[in-house]
Formats: C-alpha cells, structure tokens, sequence
C-alpha cells in the first residue's frame, strides 16, 4: 500500500485502487502524490502489461479534495500559489498516464466528477458498470471545470463535451459509452470480471508492440495529419524491426 493507494500484480496486470473511500476518493495532494509514485514505478516495471485503475466504495472519484482547497485560501495571497502547484500537480499525474508505456484502463464502479472524471479520461480505456455516472460539474459551485475539460474534450465531441461543462449535468454509463467516454459496460456484479478480461485481452499480446503502439497512438493524437503520419510511420518501423514481430509475420506466411 502507497499512502492511500493499494497495489496487487497478478499475471502482468497491476491493479491500482484509490483507497480513500471516506473522501470519496478526491484528488487531494496525498493522492496525487501515490498516484505519481505508483505510475512512476510501474513504468519502469517490464514485468507488468497493462494496468487497471479502480476504486473502493461508492465512488471512483469526486474530484479535488475541497477541504484541502478551501484550506489554501488562509496563505497571505489567498491560495494563488497553491491552488497553481495543486492544479499543476494534478496535470502532471493525467500525463504520468499517457506517458505509461502500458495501456491504462480506469474500472468505473461508481461516480466519476470533475478531477476524478478527468482522472478517467485520462486513462487509454474506461470500463464502467451500468449504474455509474460521470460528470464535470464543478460550474455548480461557480468553478468551470477547466482543466478536466483537457481530458474529456479530447474523448468525446467538442460541444457534447461543453455542454457537460457548462450545465454540470451528469452523463449516465450507457449515455457516456454512446459518446465515447466508456469502452464496455458492465453490471455491477460483473465489473471487476469484465475489466479483468479485457485487461488479459491486452496482456496476451506482444507487449513490446502494444508499448510502441500505444506511444504512436498518443503522439498522432491532436496532430495535423502530415505529421500525424509521420510519427506514426516512425514507430512503425520501429515496430516492424523487432525479431518477435518478423516472426510473427513469418508465421502467419507459413500457416498451411
């Protein structure tokens, strides 16, 4: 366990749960902090093929810790400098995510709002159960949820995105897979099963392809389509050099 995280591998896939059901998981500086640290050895772990991210209780996540927030507003310039780190830090572990060689998937059991919506986003894959819901509802306590909106806008279609940002509506499962938000649904029985297939799914291919692919997949991402091409192409090549993948083709070429 890692602060207010706990950690089991089993089979290549890493489990990681966010621990803190009591605070409905929030996204405060002790939790960022496990998560950076956790990501951060998980990188460097080759053993490990795939990653799921869940959560215990009622709740993936409600967000920033507000507590916390409210607490920064006694600094002498009224939390400026803290509110900056916090939202800074925040940003760094969504990208400590893309950044992870190995696909990401977040088990949504429960709510997922602002930061913690954007903690799912941020993630390669969402599998959620049925009676999940997901929102960036910070504009109901008069804070546009600005930079959650990075993640969602870049999972679903601009103005559905907005929409959510500046009603503070939440989005059901089904409604969130019908955008794109959710990969698969699940009963809620059934979740951590489901996740756990396609976790396997993922784990049973040549992990140094789905690493390569995963970092093309990330670098095409928002580009113009010249340059979009362009890394993609490098990395393929990079791909199609490696012995296991001239094998593998070798294979399917000499299949009767």
């Amino acid at each position: 366990m890692v602060g207010p995280l706990l950690r089991e591998d089993r089979d290549g896939i890493a489990t990681v749960t966010l621990a803190s059901p009591a605070t409905l998981n929030a996204l405060s500086s002790d939790m960022l902090a496990a998560l950076s640290a956790t990501f951060g050895r998980i990188a460097a772990d080759p053993g490990i093929r795939v990653v799921i991210l869940a959560a215990e209780g009622k709740a993936f996540s409600a967000g920033h810790d507000l507590r916390e927030m409210q607490g920064f507003r006694t600094a002498p310039d009224g939390g400026k400098a803290q509110f900056q780190a916090l939202f800074d830090r925040c940003a760094d572990v969504m990208q400590e995510i893309s950044a992870l060689p190995q696909p990401v998937i977040a088990r949504v059991q429960g709510v997922a709002t602002a930061a913690g919506c954007q903690l799912a986003a941020s993630c390669d894959l969402i599998v959620a159960s049925e009676t999940a819901r997901f929102g960036v509802n910070g504009i109901n306590l008069g804070l546009f949820c600005s930079t959650p909106a990075v993640a969602l806008s870049r999972r679903v279609a601009p103005g559905a995105a907005f929409e959510l940002l500046t009603t503070g509506d939440f989005l059901s499962a089904a409604r969130a897979q019908a955008l794109g938000l959710v990969t698969r649904l699940a009963p809620p029985d059934r979740l951590p099963d489901v996740a756990r297939q396609l976790a396997e799914s993922i784990a049973a291919k040549d992990p140094a392809a789905i690493r390569l692919g995963k970092r093309a997949f990330q670098a095409q991402l928002g580009q113009p389509l010249p340059d979009a091409y362009r890394l993609a192409g490098a990395i393929m090549v990079e791909n199609v050099l490696l012995s296991d993948t001239a094998r593998g083709i070798q294979a399917f070429l000499d299949r009767p």
